[in-house]
């Protein structure tokens, strides 16, 4: 904690989370990001005289999802205002927004610490808007304005004011994203501007329960940049009342390259932006049968996931957090486990290793989603298979691994073609062990002396003579065994 301990924060976040549709929220044109500046417009999202908006129903599945899967009531009639303000980059002058009736409405989002406690975040609301567009101030003083992102479908997930640190904003964050990439209606992306945060932050004296005077930070597309400016302005309001001064509502942009918090301008408050229905809209209607049938379609919520990898594959917990961060590594998790011959705690844990690190060492490297990795669930499973019923060693199953890779060959035709089985004929082994000991006399000396750290100097030699393909387990044993008997 960085600010005056006598002092509370009270912190409030707005999400926006840009749809996964594949057309606009009130028109058929292309949501997809990176188009040449003004090519996926039409005359309804550039608000022309004469034209009417028709919902995407997509658009209410998504919110739906969300609003199910954080335990909202959903309002079985909902409507559309009109939210009037002026910036270059939305055409028509106001946003197709929700107000006094949004769909979803008093949720709760769980977040839990690193010692394993957990705290309850509540939800206001979570309506549906539409996006404005993209200024761009050029270097020469100018802006441009590419308006391809108006109309884009979004929702809004505001939260109640009951996170105390700008730590619960990051872990809430980080479960939001978590959520919308779960329920496949966002891809979380904050640098592209996804998923987008505003912060609402203002502090009293512990033990009051009157809030103190907010203010608004925007401008944050990373988890760490939520936690820096929500520590900054903390700190600020702090300052400000220590020294008599008073906080002034008001809505300020973070500055990431010199990590302070700028005044953008006064605080709107809802009457500033005159919401009235939208009359070119009807009421949205979401009955039982439509409340059930996404329900049944909702994944299974990620802590829960979590928690059943750890009961059902007994892996721990660490592993269990990062293999169901995303949905398409945990999907890829239990690709591989479910498709083993061997079923044991080793097994899975070997399926956790290897999913978490050369899986996932080599989705990273070459920028590749999980989905478009090259090697099959089946074939990492029956590489697995092969290690735990001695075929190949750990070692060799690294070099099975680059293979399948490359050829895209199934593990068994690797080791066979390449001549990668396992040694584990006792005789064979045995008579290595006796070379290695016969060559290394000053190391065998040391061990019985009591230096029992070159132990491992001899094991190495021996799996060398064996080019790697020596039965580690048989390879110790036999090693401690000759060594024991020399006592």
């Amino acid at each position: 904690m960085l600010w005056d301990p006598h002092y509370e924060p009270v912190i409030g976040l707005e999400v926006h989370a840009q749809l996964l549709t594949q057309s606009k929220a009130f028109c058929s044109c292309s949501t997809d990001f990176g188009a040449e500046p003004n090519s996926n417009v039409c005359p309804v999202c550039l608000g022309m005289p004469g034209v009417l908006p028709v919902l995407n129903k997509n658009h209410v599945e998504f919110v739906l999802r969300m609003g199910l899967a954080t335990h909202c009531s959903v309002a079985p009639r909902s409507i559309f205002a009109r939210k009037n303000y002026f910036y270059p980059d939305l055409p028509k002058g106001y946003q197709i927004s929700q107000y006094e009736e949004p769909v979803c409405s008093n949720g709760s989002i769980e977040i839990e610490f690193g010692d394993g406690s957990k705290k309850t975040i509540g939800i206001t609301r979570i309506h549906m808007e539409e996006d404005a567009g993209k200024s761009i101030h050029d270097q020469d003083a100018s802006t441009l304005v590419d308006v391809n992102r108006c109309g884009v479908p979004l929702i809004e997930i505001v939260s109640e004011p009951d996170m105390r640190s700008p730590r619960e904003a990051y872990l809430y964050m980080v479960k939001i994203r978590q959520l919308v990439t779960y329920l496949g209606i966002c891809d979380g992306n904050m640098e592209e501007g996804s998923l987008r945060c505003d912060a609402n932050v203002s502090v009293r004296k512990k033990g009051e329960t009157r809030l103190g005077t907010k203010t608004e930070v925007k401008n944050m597309n990373s988890f760490r940049f939520v936690e820096k400016a929500l520590e900054y302005e903390i700190n600020r309001q702090i300052d400000l009342l220590e020294h008599g001064e008073k906080v002034v509502q008001e809505t300020l942009l973070w500055d990431p390259d010199r990590s302070i918090a700028v005044p953008m301008r006064s605080k709107e408050e809802a009457h500033d932006y005159r919401y009235f229905p939208d009359p070119d809209l009807v009421p949205v209607f979401i009955n039982e049968e439509w409340i059930m049938n996404v329900t049944s379609s909702l994944p299974e919520d990620p802590a829960v996931r979590r928690d059943r990898f750890v009961a059902e594959y007994r892996i721990p917990k660490y592993d269990a957090e990062i293999l169901t961060e995303d949905k398409p590594l945990a999907d890829f998790f239990e690709g591989v486990v479910g498709k083993l011959k061997v079923r044991n705690e080793e097994s899975f844990k070997l399926a956790s290793n290897w999913t978490m690190g050369d899986v996932l060492r080599v989705v990273n490297a070459e920028k590749i989603a999980i989905s478009d990795f090259p090697v099959s669930t089946a074939h990492v499973a029956q590489m697995i298979d092969l290690i735990t019923d001695g075929t190949i060693s750990s070692k060799i199953a690294k070099e099975v691994f680059e293979e399948m890779l490359k050829t895209r060959e199934a593990p068994g035709v690797v080791v066979e073609r390449k001549g990668l089985v396992q040694v584990s004929d006792t005789g064979e082994l045995e008579r290595i062990v006796d070379e290695v000991l016969s060559d290394n006399g000053a190391q065998v000396e040391s061990y019985l002396a009591g230096k029992t750290q070159v132990f491992g100097f001899l094991v190495g030699a021996a799996m060398k003579a064996t080019k790697g393909k020596g039965n580690p387990k048989l390879v110790n044993e036999l090693l401690r065994k000759k060594l024991e008997g020399r006592k």
